[in-house]
C-alpha cells in the first residue's frame, strides 16, 4: 500500500485494462477482485467502463474496499468539458466517485464526438489553445465536488510535471508513466518521489511478448525465487517505491501477478544494473501519430 499527497491510500499492485476488450474485461475483473486486487486501472478512451463497472458491482465486494481509475481523455480538455467527461465516467462506471482522475496525455484534441477528431487529411486536430493548466484546475474541482477522491497526471516528463506543480493548488497525487527496467526513468522517478508525487508504472513487463522477461538475469532470480519472470520485474518495480498495473485478461496470469515477490538486495541491484547497460526503449509515444512532440527534450535525453 502508497499513501498519496493527500492521504489516499493506493494498493501497490492493480489490474490494467489497456487494450483488454470489452467481452474479456469483465471476467478479468472478476478474477483479480476475487484473487485479492483491490486497484482496477481502465480509462474513457479503453472503450470498456462499462464492463469495468459491472464486474465491480457484481464482485460482491463493499466499493469502499476497491480503488478505481480512470482518466480524462484528450478530447475534453477544456475546461468547460472537465466535469462532463467524469460524469460520463462515473456513469459507466455505475459509481459516485472513483478514487484516482487522471489526465490521460498532457495533449489537447479539438473537442469532438470522436475520440481522434481527424482533418481531410486523416490528421488528428489538436487543440493549440488549451493548456494543460487549465485542464487541471478544473479537475481541482472534482475533488470539491468528491467525483473524486484525487487527482493526477499520467505521462508528463520532468518538465511538464514541475510546471503544473508550480501552478496548481491540489499538487497531483500520480503520475502514471511507462517503466520497466528498459525504460526505468530513474530521473522522473526521482523528481516525482522529492516532490511527493506517488509514480504509478503502466507496461511494468514491457511490451507485450518483450524481451525483458526473457533476460537472463530475469530468468534467473525467477528460478532462484521459484517465480515467474513477471513476478520478479513487478517486485522490482515496487522495490522502487512504486506501484504496477500490468494487464492481462488470462485467468492464471492475472492471479500469479498478484503473487509478488521479496527481492534481495542483491537481486535487486542486479536488475537495476540491467537498467544501466541496455539503451533506454519506450514502448508507447504517438507523438509521430498525433503530430505533436509528447516528451520534448526529455525524451531525446532518454530520461
Amino acid at each position: 500500500m502508497y499513501l498519496s499527497n493527500n492521504g489516499v491510500i493506493m494498493p501497490a499492485v492493480g489490474l490494467g485494462s489497456w487494450q483488454s476488450k470489452p467481452n474479456e474485461v469483465y471476467d478479468a475483473v472478476l478474477i483479480a477482485i476475487k484473487a485479492g486486487y483491490r486497484h482496477i486501472d481502465t480509462a474513457y478512451v479503453y472503450r470498456n467502463e462499462k464492463e469495468v463497472g459491472l464486474a465491480i458491482k457484481n464482485s460482491g465486494v463493499p466499493r469502499e474496499e476497491l480503488f478505481v481509475t480512470t482518466k480524462l481523455w484528450n478530447t475534453s480538455h477544456r475546461p468547460d468539458l472537465v466535469e462532463s467527461a467524469m460524469n460520463a465516467s462515473l456513469e459507466n462506471l455505475q459509481l459516485d466517485y472513483v478514487d484516482l482522475y487522471l489526465m490521460h496525455w498532457p495533449v489537447a484534441f479539438k473537442a469532438s464526438k470522436s475520440n481522434f477528431p481527424k482533418d481531410e487529411n486523416s490528421n488528428i486536430i489538436l487543440d493549440p489553445t488549451m493548456d494543460y493548466i487549465h485542464t487541471y484546475s478544473a479537475m481541482e474541482k472534482l475533488v470539491e465536488l468528491r467525483k473524486a477522491r484525487a487527482i493526477g497526471v499520467s505521462n508528463f516528463n520532468i518538465e511538464k510535471l514541475d510546471r503544473l506543480l508550480k501552478n496548481c493548488k491540489l499538487p497531483p497525487a500520480v503520475n502514471q508513466v511507462e517503466l520497466h527496467p528498459y525504460f526505468s526513468q530513474p530521473d522522473l522517478v526521482d523528481f516525482c518521489q522529492k516532490n511527493g508525487v506517488h509514480v504509478m508504472a503502466y507496461s511494468p513487463l514491457g511490451s507485450t511478448g518483450s524481451p525483458v522477461m526473457e533476460e537472463p538475469i530475469v530468468l534467473d532470480i525467477a528460478e532462484r525465487n521459484n517465480a515467474t519472470p513477471a513476478q520478479v520485474l513487478l517486485s522490482w518495480g515496487i522495490r522502487r517505491g512504486c506501484s504496477v498495473i500490468p494487464k492481462s485478461v488470462t485467468p492464471s496470469r492475472i492471479i500469479s501477478n498478484f503473487q509478488v515477490i521479496e527481492l534481495t538486495e542483491r537481486d535487486f541491484n542486479a536488475l537495476q544494473t540491467m537498467t544501466k547497460t541496455n539503451v533506454p526503449q519506450r514502448l508507447l509515444d504517438p507523438s509521430s501519430i498525433w503530430g505533436v512532440d509528447i516528451y520534448g527534450s526529455v525524451n531525446k535525453s532518454n530520461l
